[in-house]
């Protein structure tokens, strides 16, 4: 295999890398977001009463979405009623992750 071969299929790959990296981060963020949505809903006390699909839905998204927030949650207190934590938490996603898929790109 030829040099110019062999950087090219190292492009290719990165490339594939970074993209699959940009659109976990992406999915992450949507996570977030719903995760903040649903909790919005809940304390305005919308919520069906024992319904699985809701409560399997909700374990999801605190399983996925508690352990980054509560990095950010120890070092930013809330105002009141409003939790900034989500909003630093995506930024920092966007950020660190947009750093590391460009890193990844080369």
């Amino acid at each position: 295999m030829s040099l110019l071969a062999q950087t090219v299929a190292l492009a290719s790959v990165r490339t594939e890398v970074a993209s699959f990296l940009d659109a976990l981060i992406q999915v992450y963020m949507i996570l977030i977001i719903a995760y903040i949505l649903l909790s919005l809903v809940q304390s305005a006390g919308v919520r069906i009463p024992y319904n699985t699909f809701t409560n399997a839905a909700q374990r999801f998204l605190r399983d996925a979405v508690e352990p980054y927030l509560s990095i950010f949650r120890r070092f930013i207190p809330t105002l009141g009623p409003f939790d900034l934590s989500p909003i630093v938490a995506i930024l920092v996603l966007q950020i660190v992750g947009g750093l590391v898929v460009r890193l990844v790109q080369g």
